[in-house]
């Protein structure tokens, strides 16, 4: 997968910084159960604005569409994957992979993604995780 895209873990989301109602969607693991969200992450439960991105030097997420997906804890079992077609921030529990607009289409690469068991890559230890090199490793027959 490294070769037609790439993948990037989120950043640490304070709580202090939680419960915007406008702006860049910050999204997490709680937001795929979000109705409406079952197949594209369309709506979040916090947005930050500007003034939040630039004092916490946090790089939005402007190569869409990308998939999200859960990197750590329980929620990895559950090997749910998202669409995610406006630019974005995401919280350090979850990971993002960014295709290669110009080798594939990004509809097709969220099809192929869906028959990825993201399970299989998982690490033992405290809580089931896995990282960026492990997801941009996957070979793609």
């Amino acid at each position: 997968m490294g070769e037609v895209g790439y993948a990037k873990s989120g950043v640490g989301f304070p709580e202090k910084e939680q419960g915007g109602l406008t702006g860049i969607p910050f999204f997490k693991v709680s937001d795929m159960n979000i109705d409406g969200n079952e197949n594209e992450l369309t709506i979040a439960n916090n947005y930050v604005t500007d003034e939040q991105i630039s004092r916490r030097k946090w790089r939005v997420i402007t190569e869409v569409p990308a998939i999200f997906f859960a990197k750590v804890g329980a929620a990895v079992m559950l090997n749910r994957k998202r669409l995610i077609r406006q630019p974005f921030l995401l919280d350090n529990n979850t990971m993002t992979y960014i295709f290669n607009h110009s080798q594939w289409d990004s509809d097709f690469g969220k099809i192929l993604f869906e028959k990825i068991d993201l399970t299989k890559l998982t690490q033992v230890g405290a809580l089931p995780s896995y990282n960026s090199s492990d997801v941009e490793n996957i070979n793609i027959p």
